[in-house]
């Protein structure tokens, strides 16, 4: 039997917008996760679900700072775990305020390395070398993020040696004695400077903390309400005559959005 006999034909200039209009919604539910999340995934509008966070409730969600800059760049996942532990001695938890690993200065930290800071876009790289004086800074051929890859992997080597675990298995005094023996250069490095190494691992934990949060770090500007800083204001003209006034800090990404 001939099928093509048994099917019905649509009236010529005439187009089912309704079949059309449930199959792309029915695709978008069943693909947009998966392969077109980025096109038929974002036309549908949806709720988002609870528990989307595991351990935090329905309310902590909806207050907690969304971040989305939270992706691993440059560092591999042992690296990170090692620069969040160190960042987190150097500039720790208390009762002033979060520390960096709440404040996000590892991802501060990654991305930084990923571009010109970490290629040193910016710095002349052209030889000769030579050994600079304090004031004059870093002198050498190496890249940041080449003397982060070896003081890293430096540093959890140290910790083996000293306490036959990685850095991140050791207790946070101990974390500390394996920085301090970094910053007194009690480890003999040949590749690099142990003191150098740390000092740039502190100048750069610092940045992570106080820097705009557009850069990775100072999670939700609490690194600025620690210190009462206002951020970046476009301008103080409404106080600039009146007592000291208080207010929320704001962002660079605030400006973004609003233009």
């Amino acid at each position: 039997m001939d099928r093509s006999d048994t099917r019905k034909e649509p009236s010529k200039g005439t187009v089912d917008g309704n079949s059309r209009r449930k199959f792309l919604v029915n695709t978008g539910y069943a693909l947009g996760g998966i392969v077109v999340g980025g096109a038929l995934g974002s036309l549908i509008k949806r709720k988002p679900t609870a528990g989307t966070v595991p351990g935090k409730t329905d309310e902590e969600q909806a207050t907690a700072p969304k971040n989305y800059n939270r992706a691993l760049m440059f560092l591999t996942q042992d690296q990170f775990r090692i620069v969040e532990s160190a960042t987190e001695r150097i500039f720790p938890e208390d009762e002033s305020g979060p520390g960096a690993k709440l404040l996000g200065v590892a991802f501060f930290i990654d991305h930084q390395l990923a571009g010109e800071w970490g290629f040193n876009g910016r710095d002349y790289m052209t030889p000769p070398f030579f050994t600079g004086e304090k004031e004059q800074g870093y002198q050498g051929r190496l890249k940041r993020r080449e003397i982060f890859e070896i003081g890293l992997r430096e540093l959890d080597n140290y910790s083996i040696t000293k306490f036959e675990k990685s850095f991140v298995e050791v207790t946070g005094e101990q974390q500390d004695e394996l920085l301090k023996g970094f910053e007194s250069d009690e480890v003999k490095l040949t590749t690099i400077s142990a003191s150098g190494f740390f000092k740039l691992l502190r100048s750069s934990t610092l940045e992570g903390a106080y820097s705009d949060p557009l850069y990775g770090g100072n999670m939700d500007m609490n690194g600025w309400r620690m210190r009462n800083y206002p951020g970046n204001q476009m301008s103080y003209l409404t106080i600039i005559d009146k007592e000291f006034t208080k207010f929320e800090p704001s962002s660079l990404q605030d400006h973004l959005i609003s233009h």
